[in-house]
C-alpha cells in the first residue's frame, strides 16, 4: 500500500466515476483501475463495485474511506510539523472549525497568538463537524470551534463567544423602516436559511430561535455558507440572519444589516476538545480565546 494508491481511492470515492476521478488527477483510465486493483489486493478486498448504474462503494470501501482520509491527513500533518520545526517553531496546535466562524474573532485571535506566543504554530483545518469530532477523538487536533452544543460526554464543549443575532436584509425592503427588527417581523417574510446537513450548529441555534414565535416560518432557501446567503438576500430571494461578528467581516454592498430589537439574541460559539486535562499551550491558547470573546462585536451598517 502506497500514498498514491490512497489518493487514487478517495478521488474514485468522490467522484465514484473512473473518468472523472482520472481528470481529477491527471492520469489515464487505465493505470488508475491498475491502482485501485493493486490496493484491493493489498487490503484484501473489494472496494469498488460496477453496476450497469455506476460505481459505487462497498461496504468495506466505506469502512476504508475513512481509513484512508485519516492516514493522508496524519501524512501532511507529519509534514507540516516538520516543515513548522525547520521554521523554528518549537510547538504546535491543531484547530479544527466548523459552521462559518466569525472571521473578525478569529483574526483577532490568531494576531494576539502571534504576538504573545510567536513560536507555537497554530494550524487550521476547515470540515462539517461530524469530521471535526471524529478528530478530536483520534487525536488529529488539539480543539475546534462550533456553533453547535448537542455533543457527547467525552467533547468539552465551553462557551467562548456570543455575538448578537443581526439581519441581512436586501435593499428597499419594508424592514428597513425599522432601526431594529422584532423577530416577529422578520418571520412575515421569506427566510435564507442554513443547511442543517453543513451548518449544523448555526440552524441548530436559529431554528431553536425561531421556535421560541408562534408562526410557521416561510424558508426561500438553504444555504451552505454565509456568502451564498448574503448573495440570494442581495438578489431579493428572502431574509438572513447572521451574527453581528461575520456580518461585519463579510459587508455585501447590496445588503443592509440590521440588528433586532431583542439585543439579548445571540449565537453562541463554542470551544471544542476533548476531555483529558489540557495542556499548557492549549490551556494559554484558551485563555486567549476568552479574552477576545471579551470584546465586543461590531455592527455592520
Amino acid at each position: 500500500m502506497n500514498l498514491r494508491h490512497l489518493r487514487c481511492f478517495i478521488t474514485v470515492a468522490e467522484e465514484l466515476h473512473f473518468g472523472r476521478a482520472a481528470e481529477r488527477l491527471h492520469i489515464e483510465q487505465s493505470p488508475l483501475s491498475r491502482a485501485i486493483k493493486k490496493l484491493e489486493s493489498d487490503v484484501g478486498a473489494r472496494l469498488f463495485e460496477r453496476t450497469s448504474r455506476g460505481v459505487q462503494l462497498t461496504w468495506a470501501g466505506k469502512v476504508f474511506i475513512e481509513d484512508a482520509r485519516r492516514i493522508l491527513l496524519v501524512i501532511e500533518q507529519a509534514k507540516g510539523n516538520v516543515r513548522a520545526a525547520a521554521a523554528g517553531f518549537r510547538g504546535r496546535l491543531r484547530i479544527a472549525l466548523s459552521d462559518g466562524i466569525a472571521q473578525a474573532r478569529l483574526t483577532a485571535l490568531l494576531a494576539l497568538c502571534r504576538e504573545e506566543e510567536p513560536d507555537i504554530e497554530i494550524r487550521l483545518f476547515e470540515m462539517p463537524l461530524s469530521q471535526q469530532l471524529k478528530g478530536l477523538k483520534n487525536d488529529l487536533y488539539d480543539a475546534g470551534f462550533t456553533l453547535f452544543d448537542g455533543l457527547k460526554a467525552d467533547v468539552v464543549a465551553q462557551p467562548v463567544w456570543q455575538d448578537p443575532i443581526v439581519v441581512t436584509i436586501p435593499p428597499r425592503h419594508p424592514l428597513l423602516a425599522h432601526k431594529r427588527v422584532a423577530l416577529r417581523e422578520v418571520l412575515n417574510y421569506p427566510l435564507v436559511l442554513c443547511n442543517p446537513e453543513t451548518c449544523a450548529g448555526c440552524d441548530q441555534q436559529l431554528e431553536r430561535l425561531l421556535r421560541s414565535i408562534d408562526s410557521q416560518p416561510q424558508v426561500a432557501e438553504r444555504v451552505s455558507t454565509t456568502d451564498l446567503m448574503l448573495t440570494l438576500v442581495a438578489a431579493g430571494y428572502g431574509v438572513g440572519f447572521s451574527n453581528a461578528a461575520y456580518a461585519a467581516s463579510c459587508r455585501h454592498p447590496e445588503v443592509v444589516v440590521r440588528p433586532l430589537a431583542d439585543p439579548s439574541l445571540a449565537i453562541t460559539t463554542f470551544l471544542l476538545r476533548s476531555n483529558a486535562t489540557p495542556s499548557e499551550q492549549l490551556s494559554r491558547f484558551i485563555e486567549r480565546v476568552v479574552r477576545i470573546g471579551s470584546r465586543p462585536a461590531t455592527l455592520a451598517s
